[in-house]
């Protein structure tokens, strides 16, 4: 994403994730704020390089340059918020071994406030949409590789896209077939990424005529993608965990790695199909 949402209750909570008043030193420096002010051209709501105020601190900054942009330049100040939670991540702030690490309170204050309005701040920093629907196919495909890249380290939060009822594969699936079928219908799992798979020319085990060497490798993706689907649990909101009680951690794991390479593999399909 280049743009994070920003409103009073987002700059608020941003401020309280670099205040360090309260340890000995820790980054993103005051020289490492000073160059993304100046690169994003918020400068102008920054007391301590408008001379106004030398002393001041990270938290009272951020707040400044944001309350600033929230009045006259709140895309600005949204591509800034983007290269702020950047600098933050890169310096290890999301990183709970790291001696920059930020905090957990200060990550759940602004996951919070994230996710009202539409964005999904992981525990690592990174940040995708909640909802996928109005997503340009640029944005959507960047956005479910976000998702596809945690799933793949067997992150939880990557199986369900939180907000909407689509587990990872099956958004996958979807935007497969309404990139190239222009919509889709609602349908059951198996006959929806069945479809995708037909669309991308690979093979399942319904597929007819002769199978070339791949085939195989096809199918048994297919049957596993199947196999995962039937381990959600249906009953869930989106906000939970995303696999029935029964599933173990380890059985968890796994079928959310599995999702994550299924899911890329057909987005790779899709992009070369598109390519040629």
């Amino acid at each position: 994403m280049r743009k994070i949402p920003l409103n009073d209750e987002i700059a608020v909570a941003i401020s309280q994730v670099v205040d360090d008043a309260l340890v000995v030193t820790r980054k993103p420096s005051h020289g490492d704020l000073d160059n993304i002010i100046l690169r994003n051209k918020i400068d102008k709501g920054d007391p301590k390089l408008n001379g106004q105020n030398t002393n001041v601190g990270k938290a009272k900054r951020v707040s400044a340059v944001l309350n600033w942009a929230l009045e006259h330049d709140q895309e600005v100040g949204e591509i800034f918020l983007n290269s702020l939670l950047s600098l933050i991540r890169g310096h290890g702030g999301f990183r709970e071994d790291s001696p920059n690490f930020v905090g957990h309170e200060s990550i759940r204050n602004l996951q919070s406030s994230l996710k009202a309005e539409g964005v999904i701040l992981s525990s690592d920093g990174v940040v995708t949409p909640v909802v996928l629907e109005n997503l340009s196919d640029l944005e959507m495909e960047e956005a479910l590789a976000s998702y596809i890249r945690r799933a793949k380290k067997g992150a939880s939060d990557a199986a369900l896209l939180t907000g909407t009822s689509k587990d990872l594969l099956e958004a996958v699936a979807a935007h497969v077939i309404t990139r190239l079928l222009g919509k889709y219908q609602q349908s059951n799992f198996p006959t929806l990424l069945g479809l995708a798979f037909h669309l991308l020319g690979l093979s399942t085990a319904n597929t007819k005529g002769n199978k070339d060497i791949t085939s195989r490798l096809e199918i048994s993706m297919y049957e596993l993608g199947c196999s995962v689907n039937n381990l959600r649990n249906k009953q869930g909101t989106g906000h939970g965990r995303p696999f029935l009680p029964t599933v173990t951690y380890i059985e968890a794991k796994a079928a959310i790695e599995s999702m994550g390479l299924i899911s890329e593999f057909l987005l790779s399909k899709l992009k070369e199909k598109i390519r040629h």
